[in-house]
């Protein structure tokens, strides 16, 4: 026993290091000097430790202003969609009704579209509706992707909530939106925390459907503005890894506060 626990242990280490080894990469790429990565071959660490690059990147190019349109767009994008999934979800979940399972299936079936082979219809109705380079659009199409999802997960949760924590509610004056919101919703915690986990991910790393509807570099989320470090004009590879490491952060930060939540909510509903 002691051996498969030693074995599993060591596995287990070298799965993490194989997820770890791009990041310690990207690490020691954003440290090293711009010489050493665009005119001689260099070695695997830094011949110089370049701290300053993560400084120097802020004035390079805006990266604040990105980080503050991915920000906004990451952040409202998952209000709307958590604005508009728990009350659909909530619905489907307490009521029988006629093409519900029709609606559960277009639900999943949404999700086998991907952004990309939607762009150009997504473009077009940008422009008929004039939203073409601004941040409702992005705030629109992020929140419309991750509907769906959000609509599923929630129903599996609502739906392994008792009913009569509703009805004894009832008994004491509350109405329905009295017991959603003081308590079904605070119940069903961990799947509300598991919807916005993923709705903010998915619009914080979205890249496609943001390099096509916006153009100006103050309206570009963060991830359309990194690759601007590397072009036909420049190569500036130190600021463009620097950059990626910064874009993590908001993400870890997310992770550390929710992740008691997140177990909970990604395994509501497998057990009856």
């Amino acid at each position: 026993m002691r051996a498969r626990t030693v074995i599993l242990t060591g596995v287990g280490w070298l799965v993490a290091l194989a997820f770890l080894l791009p990041y310690i990469q990207m690490l020691l790429t954003s440290l090293k000097p711009e010489k050493e990565l665009t005119k001689s071959p260099g070695g695997y660490l830094p011949s110089t430790w370049n701290w300053s690059n993560f400084v120097d990147v802020w004035s390079a190019a805006p990266v604040w202003t990105n980080m503050r349109v991915s920000l906004i767009v990451a952040g409202v994008a998952t209000l709307v969609t958590l604005l508009c999934a728990i009350p659909a979800a909530y619905y489907t979940a307490r009521n029988r009704f006629r093409g519900r399972g029709a609606f559960l299936l277009l639900v999943l079936v949404t999700q086998m579209f991907a952004p990309t082979a939607l762009v150009i219809g997504v473009y077009r109705e940008m422009v008929a509706f004039n939203l073409t380079d601004t941040l409702v659009a992005l705030i629109l199409v992020n929140a419309a992707f991750n509907l769906p999802f959000c609509v599923w997960i929630l129903h599996g949760y609502f739906s392994s909530i008792p009913k009569e924590l509703e009805e004894a509610a009832f008994l004491d004056g509350a109405g329905r939106f009295g017991a959603l919101t003081r308590v079904t919703l605070p119940v069903s915690l961990p799947g509300v925390v598991t919807a916005v986990v993923y709705t903010f991910i998915q619009a914080w790393n979205e890249y496609i459907i943001a390099l096509t509807i916006s153009s100006s570099p103050n309206r570009q989320p963060l991830t359309v503005a990194i690759p601007s470090f590397v072009t036909q004009y420049q190569e500036k590879w130190q600021f463009l890894f620097a950059t990626s490491l910064i874009a993590i952060v908001p993400v870890v930060i997310m992770f550390i506060f929710i992740e008691r939540y997140l177990i909970g909510g990604l395994t509501a509903g497998s057990v009856k």
